[in-house]
């Protein structure tokens, strides 16, 4: 045999060897983690049903406070917020992410308060889209999809 082939050979052998190094998969290869914070068990089960069939992962939190706790510790890819809930509202939680966090986190607000100064205040806020309810699948998939993406 050749020593060209010889050694390309002992290289190969001596490449897999080596124990592999241990990586989180790429970004790209896992699924996108999308927080739903929201006390309405229907909207929750609802949204969650419709984004796990396009492979989104989710995560859920029934209130203010976990949804904030979750939030930090489970840095999801997306945010899905309720104005109103118990222990915490989601402005509260919206500021607090926006103030603790260098790169903000993407969130969508969600509300079926029909006032103007809300939408504008959670847009003051730097929240990503603002959906009232009740809304069409289709819109929050869109919004999803384009915040994702």
């Amino acid at each position: 045999m050749p020593a060209a082939k010889k050694t390309a050979r002992k290289t190969t052998k001596a490449a897999t060897s080596k124990p592999a190094a241990k990586t989180s998969p790429p970004a790209a290869a896992r699924a996108k983690r999308i927080l739903l914070v929201d006390d309405d068990q229907e909207i929750v089960e609802s949204m969650r049903t419709v984004l796990e069939t396009r492979g989104y992962q989710i995560l859920v939190a029934r209130d203010g406070n976990q949804g904030l706790v979750m939030a930090e510790s489970e840095e999801p890819d997306l945010v899905v917020l309720d104005m109103m809930m118990p222990k915490r509202s989601g402005f509260l939680v919206l500021e607090k992410l926006r103030r603790s966090r260098p790169d903000p986190m993407r969130v969508i607000m969600i509300t079926a308060n029909e006032g103007s100064r809300h939408k504008a205040y959670a847009e003051m806020l730097g929240v990503d889209d603002y959906i009232r309810k009740p809304f069409a699948m289709d819109r929050l998939l869109e919004s999803v999809d384009r915040l994702l993406s």
